[in-house]
């Protein structure tokens, strides 16, 4: 079986036998490793990439499903060597510990902020609720969003 796919703006048909996981997709036929595979269960997140606008779990999604969706991935998001207002705050915040949690905090933020560019502290809890960072470095994971946030609702365009 082969599915259409739109990944990080570039086409792709993916051969497959029909079981394959999005994520084992990305990762080992695509050789895309930056969504990390930790539980394979929906309990983590760090596997979490962009579906036609909203943030799912890779390890869980059947590739076989995705015929015609738009997919992006953490090595979609910068533009060269400019990175996306989200991962630009992440950086400049110091919300990156060990990093392993990173690439799906991101990806959940970007569809949050894309959806709602304005969002609560309770709303930011929300779209992170099954994003688990192992560090506790959830303070300054939260101040990101927030400042990337503020630059993106003052117009910057990414």
């Amino acid at each position: 079986m082969q599915v259409q796919v739109t990944i990080n703006g570039k086409p792709h048909t993916l051969p497959l036998n029909g079981h394959e996981t999005l994520l084992e997709v990305l990762r080992d036929t695509l050789s895309m490793t930056g969504t990390k595979t930790a539980c394979q269960e929906s309990e983590c997140g760090t596997c979490t990439v962009i579906i036609n606008g909203k943030a799912v779990l890779s390890c869980i999604t059947l590739a076989a499903n995705l015929d015609g969706v738009q997919i992006r991935t953490i090595e979609g998001l910068a533009d060269g060597d400019v990175l996306h207002p989200v991962q630009k705050a992440f950086v400049e915040q110091g919300s990156v510990q060990c990093g392993f949690c990173i690439p799906g905090m991101i990806m959940a933020s970007t569809a949050l902020l894309e959806k709602n560019p304005h969002p609560t502290q309770k709303e930011i809890e929300y779209a992170l609720d099954g994003n688990i960072c192992r560090c506790g470095g959830y303070p300054k994971i939260f101040e990101a969003i927030r400042c990337a946030a503020k630059e993106m609702a003052q117009g910057k365009k990414f």
